[in-house]
């Protein structure tokens, strides 16, 4: 059993749900911040914040100190190579267990820093647990949120690709079951939810939950990313995310698992369940 767990973005998209998921069983929760004076209250409550920075080697010590194990994931904007020397110094120190949050395929696709990261975990002789998510639902508050408030559309360049999307909050319950139960050193799990959808059906279900018309214009990659700058959205992320709807484009984005369903004892959250979770975030009032 892990006694004390690291969890680094834990202000983030999984990160949050990960601390939230720890504090409900028997470990002492330390979340890795930028600045530990200003997390939200929620944060607070489930333990110590301590500041922390993948950039700032100087930081790594406290957030490491005594730790068993440690939640990993790559902001988009954090550079590989500190990630890998990151996971250098938690071997170092002794941490027994590392979850790192990787992507869907990560073990094939050797273009992703995800790949090269996984491979750089597994040869620090930790245990290691690699959780490759598909692609998150949240996506589409945090992300398009203002296509559908302003436009009552999902503005994606997504082609006909259907995508087995996930859900946050069971990903981060994923990364507490591996972190504080036996039986999942050196595994991988490819997290995905429990159907895929094109994003016609996903505007179906937006439509039906929200109680009026949401359309999918199925936009290029060009218009995509035009609206997106003009909004002021750095280039990079832009890329990124370009990257990752060509993949839907592809049809690589459709694969179902049965191991969200494995680790967590019940299925997973369907598209349905968020759209109606956060319906007031989406009303066009909001």
């Amino acid at each position: 059993m892990t006694a004390v767990v690291l969890v680094t973005g834990a202000t983030g998209t999984v990160g949050r749900h990960v601390v939230a998921a720890l504090s409900d069983r028997a470990v002492t929760v330390r979340s890795a911040v930028r600045d530990p004076e200003s997390v939200p209250d929620e944060l607070a409550a489930a333990g110590a914040a301590v500041e922390f920075d993948f950039a700032k080697p100087e930081t790594w010590g406290e957030a490491l100190a005594d730790a068993d194990g440690v939640f990993v994931m790559r902001p988009p904007a954090v550079d590989e190579a500190d990630v890998k020397a990151f996971v250098d110094a938690a071997g170092r120190v002794g941490v027994g267990h590392v979850a790192y949050l990787s992507t869907l395929g990560a073990e094939k696709n050797v273009l992703v820093p995800h790949h090269r990261i996984e491979k750089r975990i597994a040869a620090t002789g930790v245990d290691y647990t690699f959780l490759r998510a598909s692609f998150f639902v949240q996506n589409l508050l945090e992300v398009h949120r203002a296509d559908v408030v302003e436009r009552d559309e999902i503005f994606v360049p997504a082609g006909r690709g259907e995508t087995s999307f996930v859900d946050a909050r069971d990903v981060g319950e994923a990364a507490a079951v591996v972190l504080t139960e036996s039986g999942h050193a050196d595994r991988a799990y490819d997290l995905t939810g429990p159907e895929a959808l094109d994003y016609e059906q996903v505007a179906a279900v937006f439509s039906d939950v929200l109680g009026r018309p949401i359309t999918y214009p199925n936009p290029s990659l060009l218009a995509f990313a035009r609206r997106m700058r003009r909004r002021g959205t750095p280039l990079g992320f832009v890329v990124l995310m370009c990257g990752i709807y060509t993949t839907a484009r592809l049809g690589l984005a459709d694969r179902v698992t049965d191991d969200c369903r494995r680790l967590l004892g019940r299925r997973p959250r369907r598209m349905r369940a968020f759209v109606e979770d956060h319906a007031d975030d989406f009303a066009r009032d909001s």
